[in-house]
């Protein structure tokens, strides 16, 4: 099965975003003064996380981040009379991507940033998504190896991100591939799970839902994957994701998470659609022929699917394959032939 890493998160893109960032000027995160004065913009309590609307947990729609890694890439094509493939990065632009977080922050840039996108979100009156992406060994040593040195590293780390959200409106992905992996290389054997569920734990004290890594349809069995689920904490979290930076059609996404969330007594879910417009296409890497899917939006319906998002940034490269750059890198062509290629 392929890995998060050997599918391209934008790792570059990220740190490059950091650059020139500027604070947001807010009390101290753990200031319980400042939670008690945001939490007039929080929609969603510790009780209620896994009973609330989908609309009221991304209560005014979902957030657009006007300084991500599409945006810039369109004003630097546009700054080089590249109109094309600036106008193709523009449109990815418009519409809601994932904040990933990770150590390629240092602690004050991870809160300046957490900061910036909560109050440019709050401004807007819409929710954002942020992905946790520093669990200890992450990927299995792949292309985007790395993460804490341990689990206390890391619980402190993620202690962080849920005290800078706390009395604020956002929602979480919890470490991709963290549990499609489990097992599959020494560092997920033995405490994985027990971490993920301190992580969640700290996330659902502050009031903030969080989503589990669900894997795929085409990697986990819905049983298994339900008994990893349920050993990793989701009984605190809102639910689980699925397809992150992944091609698989909606469609087989929905059944697969459909005999999941039953398995656990009908949780919630999402769905990266971000690059599955025409489904599997045989590689992992900058897949010739993929396009985007769906427009990311809240569903709320009577089934579990809670939104479909768009996880992965579409545009940035999985890495130098199939004419791409190194990972995470802008592919101006490819991000041209995803909106060609849209269903």
């Amino acid at each position: 099965m392929t890995s998060l890493a050997r599918r391209g998160v934008v790792l570059g893109a990220v740190v490059a975003l950091a650059t020139g960032l500027v604070a947001v000027p807010t009390a101290s995160p753990a200031d319980p003064a400042s939670a008690a004065t945001a939490a007039s913009s929080a929609t969603v309590t510790t009780a209620t996380i896994r009973t609330a609307s989908a609309g009221t947990v991304y209560r005014g729609g979902l957030y657009v981040d006007p300084t991500g890694a599409a945006a810039t890439a369109a004003a630097q094509l546009q700054a080089a009379g590249r109109t094309t493939e600036a106008a193709a990065a523009r449109t990815i632009a418009d519409q809601s991507i994932a904040t990933w977080l990770g150590s390629w922050y240092d602690d004050a840039m991870l809160v300046k940033v957490v900061q910036r996108t909560l109050a440019a979100a709050e401004a807007k009156g819409r929710t954002p998504v942020f992905v946790t992406y520093e669990i200890p060994g992450r990927d299995c040593g792949g292309w985007s190896g790395g993460g804490a040195v341990d689990d206390a590293g890391y619980l402190r780390w993620n202690q962080l991100v849920a005290d800078t959200l706390r009395g604020h409106r956002a929602v979480v992905l919890v470490e991709p591939d963290s549990l499609g992996h489990l097992g599959s290389c020494p560092e997920t054997t033995t405490t994985r799970t027990a971490t993920l569920a301190a992580a969640v734990a700290a996330l659902a004290d502050a009031g903030v839902p969080a989503y589990l890594d669900g894997g795929n349809s085409n990697w986990v069995p819905p049983t298994e994957m339900a008994a990893r689920l349920k050993a990793a904490g989701v009984d605190r979290a809102r639910g689980f994701f699925t397809n992150v930076a992944n091609y698989y059609g909606v469609d087989p996404e929905r059944a697969y998470a459909d005999k999941v969330s039953a398995a656990l007594g009908g949780t919630h879910y999402v769905i990266d659609v971000s690059r599955n417009g025409r489904g599997w296409k045989g590689t992992w890497c900058n897949a010739p022929g993929a396009g985007l899917g769906q427009t990311p939006r809240v569903t709320g319906g009577t089934t579990g699917l809670d939104a479909l998002l768009w996880v992965k940034t579409p545009g940035a490269s999985d890495g130098p394959c199939n004419g791409g750059p190194p990972a995470g890198q802008w592919y101006p062509a490819y991000a041209v032939a995803l909106i060609a290629n849209r269903k």
